[in-house]
Order: C-alpha cells, then structure tokens, then sequence
C-alpha cells in the first residue's frame, strides 16, 4: 500500500499563501506522477496539479494556475504546493496520491493520503 503524508494545511485571509508538502517514499516517486486533488464540502473531489517524478513535467487547473506551483525535492521524497493569493474558493481538503501517468479524475488513482485541510477567509 501507497502510503502518503500531506501537510501545511491551516487558516489565511484572502490573498494570503500556504506551502502544502506530500512526503512518500522514493521508490513510490521515482517513475511516477505526484498529483494534488482538493474536496470542498458538498462537492467533488477535484484535480489541482501533477507532476511527472523523473521529468519534472507539471499541469495545473485552470482555478489554480499562475497562483500555485507544484514542485518536489529529490533528496527528500516530497512533493510540495506552494499556494499564493489565495481565495475563500480555495477552501477544501488537500490530498496528494500518485499514479503512473497523471490523470484529471479522481476515479483513476487508489491511494489517498490522510489530507490537510487549507482554509480561505474573506
């Protein structure tokens, strides 16, 4: 079993900014993708961004796009989201999992990690 551990979650006014960090082990990483999904109440579970392990390659919601960064650390088996301006819609738990080729339905993937929560207050 897949095991991840999500972490940054917490509370920030409007504009504001968070750095989630999904940590895994590096023979999970090491030839797949890393993808971050977030469910706000009453709504599904939703793609934010990927990131190809080996080629660095990312992709991004349009919602979130040119406000957040995926990225990850080699060294230390983890995958980051930097998170900036952000707005009272970005509220939802945050969840990282990983699949071999990155995918915008959260049907494909089978592994969840516990989540962080992230709050955005007007």
């Amino acid at each position: 079993q897949v095991q991840l551990v999500e972490s940054g979650g917490g509370l920030v006014q409007a504009g504001g900014s968070l750095r989630l960090s999904c940590a895994a082990s590096r023979r999970t990483f090491s030839s797949t993708s890393v993808v971050w999904f977030r469910q706000a109440p009453g709504k599904e579970r939703e793609f934010v961004a990927g990131i190809f392990w080996s080629s660095g390659r990312t992709n991004y919601a349009d919602s979130v796009e040119g406000r957040f960064t995926i990225s990850k650390d080699n060294a230390k088996n983890t995958v980051y989201l930097q998170m900036n301006s952000l707005e009272p819609e970005d509220t939802a738990i945050y969840y990282c999992t990983t699949r071999v080729s990155i995918s915008r339905n959260q049907n494909d993937y089978s592994y969840w990690g516990q989540g962080t929560q992230v709050t955005g207050s007007s």
